[in-house]
């Protein structure tokens, strides 16, 4: 599951904003100020960032400049009030990939998001993983151990693919709760750890292993 940052001050808007990408099977995270901003868009935690200009503490202009300074190519759509021409170039001049003044339609900016994931994929070959005999088929959604097609659910398919994205990280349960099922952690859910034995049974089970008091990694 990819995972935006919704970098926004404004309650109203991020909330309307977070619910509709997750309606569409996004992970997501607020940050409301240019600072928290700057240090998440920094993580690699994320696969995007929906940027607005008018931040407390760092104005939008002066993250982006950081985040491009360090040499991240993160996908920026810079979301704004401030939607003047010289704003625009500013921001796009900036590093920005994609630029949307306020008022919007969250359709138009749901649309965008999904071209420049594609547009994002196709060029950094991520369509089809592979890793120790696993293989998977972003775009067909088709997974093969050992060249034999193994039969995976939605939800299976995008564990597995969140693992393999990470291969050799441990992920938390909390990690894979929020980037894969969109929740925020919930101590008294099993479900990981329920998916986790799934892939197991059918990929492996010594391809996942158990972190004590951490999570879990594809070895």
């Amino acid at each position: 599951m990819a995972s935006i940052l919704i970098a926004e001050d404004e309650a109203r808007i991020s909330a309307f904003v977070e619910k509709g990408l997750r309606a569409a099977g996004y992970a997501t995270r607020v940050a409301t100020t240019g600072p928290e901003a700057l240090d998440l868009a920094l993580s690699d935690e994320f696969d995007m960032m929906i940027l607005d200009i008018g931040l407390p503490g760092m104005d939008g202009f002066e993250v982006l400049s950081n985040v491009r300074g360090s040499g991240s190519n993160l996908p920026v759509i810079v979301l704004t009030a401030r939607g003047g021409g010289a704003d625009t170039v500013a921001g796009l001049e900036g590093g920005a990939d994609d630029y949307m003044a306020k008022p919007f339609r969250f359709d138009e900016l749901l649309a965008r998001i999904r071209l420049r994931m594609q547009s994002t994929q196709a060029a950094s070959g991520e369509a089809a993983l592979s890793h120790r005999g696993l293989e998977l088929d972003v775009r067909t959604r088709r997974a093969k151990v050992a060249g034999t097609e193994v039969d995976l659910s939605g939800r299976e398919f995008m564990l597995a693919e969140e693992l393999m994205r990470h291969a050799g990280q441990v992920l938390s349960r909390e990690q894979l709760l929020s980037r894969v099922w969109g929740y925020d952690f919930d101590p008294g859910s099993n479900v990981v750890d329920v998916y986790i034995r799934y892939l197991r049974n059918k990929l492996g089970a010594d391809r996942i292993e158990t972190v004590r008091g951490m999570g879990y990694r594809l070895v």
